[in-house]
């Protein structure tokens, strides 16, 4: 099964961008993944938050395909704990997905449109984040549930 984490605007901070590199380099020993950044809207003080939520659902359906499984990282998804992640990424993985796409929407979430075509939510908090934080966040969860389901020492209960 490939992953991808699709993202609304680009990580800027030096910080983020070195850390996503730290575990992208580690996924690639476990699993084909990669950040797939859609180009953030200009212009959009003139655009309420649905024409906002709108015109970045045009963007996202662009870059996924009908056979995608698409997972939203929403606030209001499951919640799991890394060992119930890794449980949950495993059962992705041997229901013969080919490809899960992860999406991370724009500062006022998804539109209706886009939570019509998902497949499914999960959050990684109940706390809410930066979407340029959440990016690290899951790349490091991702590798966290890829270490657990190989029996490695990175995780510990």
């Amino acid at each position: 099964m490939k992953i991808t984490l699709l993202t609304i605007g680009k990580t800027e901070d030096k910080y983020l961008i070195e850390g996503i590199e730290i575990y992208l380099k580690r996924l690639k020993h476990y699993i084909p993944f990669r950040i797939l950044e859609i180009p953030e809207l200009k212009n959009t003080k003139s655009l309420s938050q649905e024409q906002q939520k709108s015109k970045e659902a045009e963007l996202i359906f662009k870059n996924i395909q009908s056979t995608d499984h698409v997972i939203l990282l929403d606030e209001n998804g499951k919640e799991f704990s890394s060992r119930g992640f890794s449980v949950y990424l495993n059962k992705k993985m041997v229901s013969g997905l080919q490809h899960t796409v992860f999406i991370i929407g724009g500062p006022y979430g998804f539109s209706n449109e886009v939570y019509e075509r998902s497949n499914e939510k999960i959050s990684l908090s109940k706390m809410t984040l930066s979407h340029q934080m959440i990016r690290l966040f899951f790349a490091e969860q991702l590798y966290r549930a890829c270490t657990i389901l190989k029996g490695e020492p990175y995780h510990h209960d």
